[in-house]
């Protein structure tokens, strides 16, 4: 009896918490995730579609003379439109204040097995460029490629975030390098404010962390050879003097030898 009283209120407590841990974990990922930009897919769903058909007719047809491979993609394409549908209306691209953040479920090559969940956060220090693309096929169906480039040691391609078939990928590459120039203001702020704050520092010579009597002896040492220095000068002005007057000697001596 007393094992089943202690179930019993094990589950009341779980039950007590768990809604409090939910709404705690969606609260925090709500702070966490403040969006300041959402991208759009859905007013690009049919042209997305019709490209990527287009795309897949073109593959199937080069591969018809493949044992017939070509044949079974081209039985494969209205499962092929349906997941494509299903991805593209499940994606989300939105920027937070410090990183673009790219959310998608897609069903499997075949749909009754699952779905595969992919989640991409891309921090803004890290982004080097938006770049927008558009191949000759995409352009026929009007459909836009954006790649995000990693900044530091140049990466492969294949390591860059690339999504097709944004509706308006300039209004987002606007946004994103807007956050950047923002954040780019923010620090170079901060230092300067960091300047300002920080006291003058005096710099201080080595002799100054000495002992006093040691550091006397360090002052006194200037002085002497200042001394002797003025010493030297004063020398050297009394035998210039003296060359001064040995010449005015000669010269007075030799114009009256010339009377």
């Amino acid at each position: 009896m007393g094992t089943g009283d202690e179930v019993v209120e094990i589950e009341s407590l779980e039950r007590s918490l768990l809604p409090e841990s939910v709404n705690g974990e969606e609260e925090t990922e709500a702070d966490d995730e403040s969006v300041l930009y959402s991208a759009s897919f859905g007013e690009m769903e049919e042209n997305f579609i019709k490209f990527q058909t287009a795309q897949w007719v073109l593959y199937s047809l080069l591969l018809v003379l493949v044992w017939g491979l070509g044949l079974f993609m081209l039985l494969y394409i209205p499962v092929r439109r349906y997941i494509l549908r299903k991805d593209i209306r499940s994606r989300k691209l939105y920027l937070t204040p410090n990183s673009i953040v790219y959310k998608v479920t897609r069903p499997v090559p075949f749909p009754c097995f699952g779905v595969l969940k992919k989640e991409k956060h891309v921090l803004l220090p890290s982004v080097a460029d938006i770049v927008i693309e558009q191949g000759y096929l995409q352009s026929l169906f009007g459909v836009y490629s954006l790649r995000i480039e990693n900044a530091g040691v140049r990466r492969p391609p294949s390591d860059d975030v690339q999504i097709l078939g944004i509706s308006n990928p300039s209004a987002f590459r606007k946004a994103v390098l807007t956050r950047l120039s923002n954040m780019r203001t923010e620090v170079f702020t901060r230092q300067v404010s960091a300047i300002e704050d920080t006291p003058n520092l005096r710099i201080q010579s080595p002799a100054a962390w000495l002992s006093p009597s040691k550091s006397l002896k360090h002052d006194a040492i200037p002085h002497s050879g200042d001394f002797a220095l003025l010493q030297k000068l004063e020398e050297v002005g009394s035998s210039v003097k003296r060359v001064q007057t040995l010449i005015e000697e000669q010269r007075s001596q030799t114009s009256e030898t010339a009377d």
